[in-house]
């Protein structure tokens, strides 16, 4: 099957960056997908963004031999204990070297991350062939970290793709994640904003 076009045209540093970024993640023997502001854009909103948000599949490899793979690939740790901060945090922070690109890969060992990896597929994103986030779960991701330009994700991810998501599937994995990090009300400032999608 034919990739997916996305309408975005990207050049200069953060095109370099996600070149980089897709040859990586093709070369690892563990699956991986786009997601943050970039995997927004592929999924058709129009945003600015500063860097490259990716997630692979745990197990495979751990941070270290993660950060090994990136490197032959011109993605460089950006902190002097990388490998350390990704053990205890799981997210790798990385630099694309010829672009000065801020790159964060993210382990997934979440049920709910390896379904969202399964489930993703390839699009060609200013001309550049990148496994990517589904927007259904694109939206978890950000009622999960829920700041601002999250907040706005969600509201044009469900503009544009809410008759064809899953709405049931989110509330429950938002109700879940809100449960595990202590913020109960998690669901309902979501609900919030899929009512005045759905209103407006």
């Amino acid at each position: 099957m034919a990739a997916r076009r996305a309408a975005t045209s990207l050049k200069g540093p953060l095109g370099k960056a996600l070149r980089a970024v897709a040859r990586a993640l093709s070369s690892l023997p563990a699956p991986g997908m786009l997601i943050g502001g970039m995997a927004v854009i592929a999924r058709g909103v129009p945003r600015l963004t500063r860097d490259v948000d990716a997630t692979v599949a745990a197990g495979e490899l751990d941070a270290r031999g993660l950060a090994e793979e990136f490197q032959k690939h011109g993605v460089l740790p950006r902190i002097t204990d990388a490998i350390d901060f990704a053990d205890a945090r799981q997210v790798l922070l990385l630099r694309h070297d010829a672009s000065g690109v801020d790159v964060d890969v993210s382990l997934a060992w979440l049920p709910f991350e390896l379904e969202a990896i399964a489930a993703a597929d390839t699009i060609d994103l200013g001309g550049v062939l990148i496994r990517v986030a589904r927007a259904e779960d694109l939206i978890i991701y950000k009622a999960v970290a829920f700041r601002p330009q999250d907040q706005q994700d969600i509201e044009r991810l469900l503009t544009l793709h809410g008759k064809k998501v899953d709405l049931a599937r989110i509330r429950r994995t938002i109700e879940a994640f809100g449960e595990a990090i202590d913020e109960p009300d998690r669901l309902a400032a979501f609900d919030r904003i899929a009512k005045a999608v759905d209103d407006g």
